[in-house]
């Protein structure tokens, strides 16, 4: 089958795969297809093992906080329900479907469609609904960049060390389960392949006029983004996927940093308030006071926790500064008119990898003030709210994920002067693209 690279553009054929082996683009290096070993028992039994991860995470105590003989003690849902009693019903959701309704309908998805899959294998053909499987693959991989269970852990981690000098921290058996279930659902997320997944279904349709070698330049396919398979042009703006029934865009430049830069602008303009206002206020004995993001950077700094003072410093200044930044100039270089080599678009074609990938850790610093919320809880004596900045800033994160998700990064390998058909075809050459890279 052939396969029209997300990244670069390029059409490799690939080959079988044995189980464990994966193929990556020549040109760009970008995983096409992964074949885990054991396919089918190796993602049910980590999705099952995480199911059950979470119904111990929800049943149990998850932490307690204790001070001069009173204590409050909370579950891992305490932190909605307190986000949701100080109004803030936004972040109450944000919290509840990144790291209990999106993981949890993920994993029940994967031991869903791997069990129709081993099914079909064993039959041979489809004997379900073709309209149904094709809506749940599509469900799968659109929650898939929500996942935030490993950013939540962290986020409880660096609560406690924050806290822990200013009373006894308890551990309850929910948080052990639930440290459980992180790794677990990192684990079965890592275990899915898109292209391998939709292939246990539906196969690749072939096309006439598409050779491996041929770049979305030539302008004579349209790769889709949900199932990979190649089609012909679209001719109308309501054209539909050969395999997946999902609608068909045309490569568009333009149009792709439009979008980009709207919402990367959107996130530098909610960034301003986000510094500026309290990301949560401290009430201890009566008094009242509001700490800014870099105000708890400093506070931790000087009451000796450096390595969070870091974390924090790193995940809510540096990162969103440095994400946006990078996206900034990624987008211009994108969008100048300029004749650059194969070499140039790789570099930054890695560092918008990098920039996507690390753009969702920003959220521990909302998910901080979501758990010391529901857990700092003594009335007077002691007590934590959110502030009008945690809102601000979960918007900053958001925005800016989805401004990296609405950016096609074969923009890279497509000046506006169109030019670089002449390097598409001299990397396809030199990296034999007709067959990609294939490693255990």
């Amino acid at each position: 089958m052939m396969i029209a690279c997300e990244e670069c553009g390029l059409v490799v054929n690939i080959p079988d795969l044995a189980q464990g082996d994966k193929a990556t683009c020549p040109r760009c290096g970008y995983t096409l297809i992964k074949a885990v070993s054991l396919p089918f028992q190796r993602p049910a039994a980590y999705g099952i093992a995480c199911l059950l991860m979470l119904v111990l995470s929800l049943s149990f105590p998850f932490l307690s906080f204790s001070v001069n003989g009173m204590e409050h003690q909370i579950t891992l849902l305490n932190a909605t329900e307190a986000l949701q009693h100080f109004e803030n019903s936004l972040l109450a959701i944000l919290l509840m479907v990144t790291v209990i309704v999106f993981p949890t309908a993920y994993v029940m998805l994967v031991l869903y469609l791997y069990y129709h899959a081993h099914k079909v294998k064993k039959v041979g053909h489809i004997f379900h609904a073709h309209v149904w499987l094709k809506f749940l693959c599509r469900i799968l991989f659109t929650i898939q960049p929500w996942l935030m269970v490993d950013v939540f852990l962290i986020g409880v981690l660096v609560s406690l060390v924050k806290i822990s000098a200013l009373a006894h921290i308890g551990l309850g058996n929910s948080f052990w389960a639930f440290c459980l279930y992180s790794v677990l659902v990192v684990k079965c997320v890592s275990l899915v392949d898109r292209t391998w997944l939709w292939d246990q279904f539906f196969s690749m349709k072939p096309i006439d006029g598409v050779r491996a070698g041929d770049t979305h330049l030539d302008h004579n396919h349209v790769g889709c983004h949900v199932c990979n398979q190649l089609n012909p042009l679209p001719t109308s703006h309501k054209a539909q996927c050969l395999r997946c029934d999902s609608q068909l865009h045309a490569f568009n430049a333009n149009h792709s940093l439009q979008y980009s830069w709207a919402y990367l602008l959107a996130s530098i303009v909610f960034y301003i308030p986000a510094n500026l206002y309290p990301m949560m206020y401290t009430v201890s004995l009566g008094k009242s006071e509001g700490s800014t993001i870099l105000g708890g950077v400093v506070l931790l700094w000087k009451m000796g926790s450096w390595p969070i003072a870091v974390v924090i410093f790193i995940a809510s200044i540096f990162i969103p500064m440095a994400k946006m930044f990078t996206l900034a100039w990624l987008y211009f270089c994108a969008g100048k008119h300029a004749d650059d080599s194969s070499h140039i678009a790789i570099k930054r074609l890695k560092l918008y990898r990098l920039t996507e990938f690390i753009g969702r850790w920003s959220m521990v610093d909302i998910f901080v003030v979501a758990i010391l919320v529901a857990l700092v809880q003594l009335q007077n004596v002691m007590a934590i709210s959110p502030g009008p900045a945690a809102l601000c800033f979960a918007t900053v994160v958001i925005f800016t994920m989805i401004s990296a998700m609405s950016f096609d990064p074969r923009i890279f390998w497509a000046p506006k002067n169109n030019i670089c058909k002449r390097d598409s075809e001299l990397d396809a050459s030199e990296s034999n693209s007709e067959v990609p890279s294939v490693h255990k």
